[in-house]
Formats: C-alpha cells, sequence, structure tokens
C-alpha cells in the first residue's frame, strides 16, 4: 500500500473547518436552550407568567432553529482545497 493510499484510508469525513463549525453550531443551540430556562413558580398552587415572557416564547425557539439550520450549514460547507 502506498503512503496516499494510507493517507486516503485515515481521512475524516469532514475537515477541521467543519468541526470547528459544527461546535459553534452546538454551542448556539445551548445558549437557545438556556434562554428558555426559568419561569417557575416556588410555590406550585402559584402561577407565574414569567414563563409567556417574549425571551422564552420568541427568542429562544429562533435562537435553537438557527442553531439547527447553522448545523446543516457546517456539514454542507465544502472545505478549501490546498492547492
Amino acid at each position: 500500500m502506498s503512503q496516499k493510499e494510507q493517507d486516503k484510508k485515515f481521512q475524516f469525513a469532514l475537515a477541521k473547518e467543519n468541526y470547528i463549525l459544527l461546535a459553534i453550531g452546538f454551542a448556539i443551540i445551548i445558549l437557545g436552550f438556556v434562554l428558555m430556562i426559568g419561569g417557575r413558580s416556588d410555590d406550585p398552587t402559584v402561577f407565574n407568567e414569567e414563563i409567556f415572557s417574549f425571551r422564552r416564547i420568541t427568542l429562544a425557539p429562533i435562537v435553537v432553529l438557527f442553531g439547527f439550520m447553522f448545523e446543516i450549514y457546517a456539514i454542507m460547507k465544502k472545505p478549501k482545497t490546498d492547492k
């Protein structure tokens, strides 16, 4: 087996840049879920309207959706070829 064949055998499916973008997308998704946290009441008999805030109902799902779209972009992006 030649050196080129061995190098091709141990290549990753994606380039280093793709994995960095995947990590960024994962961090964006985690941020979206962190934005959803909170709004519970200390007393279970008392309703807390804070669960219906703009941050939890609108902003957080948009951030999570953007994170998933960014993940798709990170997977589909072609790496730059070195020549």
